[in-house]
């Protein structure tokens, strides 16, 4: 009875080893197994990245390819548009020269013109002169091309002159730069006529323009109550007032002149 216990003792054992032996037995080939697949899987997705990858490239290649030739097309059709707009202003001078080619006595006189207002312009009060001269430049510099006719220049001279006249008696607020300090500022300007000019500079130092020895310089002004005087006139102008009594400075263009 003993014996036939201890019999159903070892077979248990036993069997409990032989189902625990192939569960650590196949842990390796498992392992290996398990690696192999996960690699398998790795390396499909890469293909798949791949070709994914090249398809966007193709695709973004022929859309490329399609921008290129339609940039090209728009070149050729800008040039073709130049080459046309070239051979009309050519046709334009050409019909310009044959009209003034009867005028020619003109010319001379447009040009004495320009340079006497130029003269004018420079000698007079320092207001917007680079610009006002440019356009004369202009003017000429057209005529002699053959950009515009005699007749055409002689009447934008005297529009310019016209022009001249107007500022002489115009009152108003202005920006231009102004030589102050040393240095070339953007500064606000108050022009009476021709007879004075007040400027106001970004950092609220103002002052008038006055001739010394045939040259323009813009005098700054330090005094509280002639500043008071200057920025009231810049607020009424502000304001579009034009009329009234304004308190000023001295500050009369020609002070100092010899």
């Amino acid at each position: 009875m003993i014996f036939y216990h201890k019999k159903i003792i070892y077979s248990i054992a036993l069997s409990a080893t032989l189902l625990s032996v192939p569960l650590s037995a196949a842990t390796p080939n498992e392992e290996l197994a398990t690696s192999i697949i996960k690699l398998r899987g790795d390396v499909e997705r890469i293909y798949s990245n791949i070709k994914e990858n090249k398809q966007r490239y193709n695709s973004e290649m022929k859309s490329l390819s399609m921008q290129i030739i339609d940039l090209q097309a728009q070149i050729n059709r800008k040039a073709t548009a130049i080459k046309l707009t070239e051979n009309d202003l050519e046709k334009i001078k050409q019909k310009i020269k044959k009209t003034s080619d009867g005028n020619k006595d003109l010319k001379p006189l447009v040009l004495d013109a320009l340079a006497l207002l130029e003269k004018s312009i420079r000698e007079g009060i320092p207001f917007m002169v680079q610009e006002r001269v440019n356009a004369l430049h202009k003017i000429k510099t057209d005529m002699n091309e053959g950009l515009i006719t005699n007749e055409k220049a002689l009447a934008l001279t005297w529009a310019s002159y016209d022009d001249t006249i107007r500022i002489t008696k115009e009152i108003g607020l202005f920006k231009q730069q102004i030589d102050f300090k040393g240095k070339q500022v953007l500064a606000k300007i108050a022009k009476l006529g021709s007879v004075a000019l007040f400027f106001s500079t970004p950092s609220n130092e103002v002052g008038y323009v006055v001739k010394e020895d045939n040259n323009y310089i813009y005098r700054h002004i330090t005094d509280p109550k002639d500043i008071e005087k200057i920025v009231a006139l810049f607020d009424a102008l502000q304001k579009q007032i034009k009329t009234g009594f304004f308190e000023l400075p001295n500050a009369l263009v020609l002070q100092g002149s010899n």
